[in-house]
């Protein structure tokens, strides 16, 4: 059963730009999806395990594996998981509006990433940086989010594991935290973390718990300080106009396996008009 946002729900997503989300996926999918990522954890940075993309951003931030969705059905399930689906068709908005014009949403990123110990992500986003496609908008009684993200947790995340780090409600911020760019992300083999920053909170979350989130808001993560790995799986989404991040197609294999409401989300922009047809 798909779960609506609560009117709680809603009124805290406008005043922190978060919600969290218990139990999102239960304990067999959680099973399911790391042993999909106990198979690829080795995956080198720049290297393919068949659709399945090893990626960084050069920093100490751990090993995102890009395109998950393509690895196989626990992946391909949380396209539109009835856990969150109705609360990224409601906070995404654009019913009835050119936004929807392609299709009701669209994925522009989706990965799970592997953090282990030392390692972190610098704070970034925030909405003094003025971006469009991140930006966050409540209109006459309706959301109009450009990009608003669910994170879960594969594994307990607490104190000393690298969780998010946040700033609530920066995404109505007009002016940047004092302390942004000594704790912004770093590159070349350099680490950030943010858990330190004034204002900031860590959020622990068990397995399966889920972090909604419009990408505006502030956000970074804490250090790893204990031993293990941490490890969470990330989607993003957006209006149907919108388009990928980074330069990854979903395969035709995963485009026929998916379902026409799923098909219309990783890929809104399927048909193309040329001259030729």
């Amino acid at each position: 059963m798909k779960k609506k946002p609560s009117q709680l729900e809603k009124y805290l997503f406008d005043l922190n730009g978060y919600i969290l989300i218990k139990k999102a996926l239960q304990k067999k999918e959680v099973k399911e999806c790391n042993k999909i990522i106990d198979k690829l954890k080795n995956l080198k940075n720049g290297k393919w395990n068949g659709y399945v993309h090893g990626h960084n951003y050069g920093g100490k931030e751990g090993l995102n594996l890009q395109q998950i969705y393509e690895s196989g059905k626990p992946f391909e399930k949380l396209i539109d998981h009835p856990s969150w689906i109705n609360h990224m068709l409601q906070f995404i908005g654009g019913k009835g509006t050119f936004d929807h014009l392609h299709g009701p949403l669209f994925i522009d990123e989706n990965f799970a990433n592997i953090r282990g110990p030392g390692e972190a992500i610098g704070i970034h986003s925030g909405n003094p940086e003025g971006i469009q496609r991140n930006h966050y908008r409540y209109q006459d009684g309706k959301f109009h989010c450009s990009q608003v993200n669910i994170l879960i947790a594969l594994n307990d995340i607490g104190p000393g594991d690298g969780g998010t780090v946040i700033i609530p409600a920066s995404h109505k911020s007009n002016i940047q935290h004092p302390e942004y760019k000594k704790n912004k992300m770093k590159k070349k083999g350099q680490v950030s973390s943010a858990e330190k920053m004034i204002g900031s909170l860590e959020v622990h979350l068990k397995a399966g718990d889920a972090l909604l989130f419009v990408d505006s808001l502030c956000h970074g993560s804490a250090k790893r300080t204990n031993k293990g790995e941490r490890r969470i799986v990330v989607y993003r989404y957006g209006p149907s106009w919108g388009f990928f991040r980074h330069p990854y197609r979903p395969s035709k294999k995963l485009l026929n396996r998916l379902s026409d409401f799923q098909r219309k989300i990783v890929m809104p922009h399927e048909k193309i008009l040329t001259p030729d047809q």
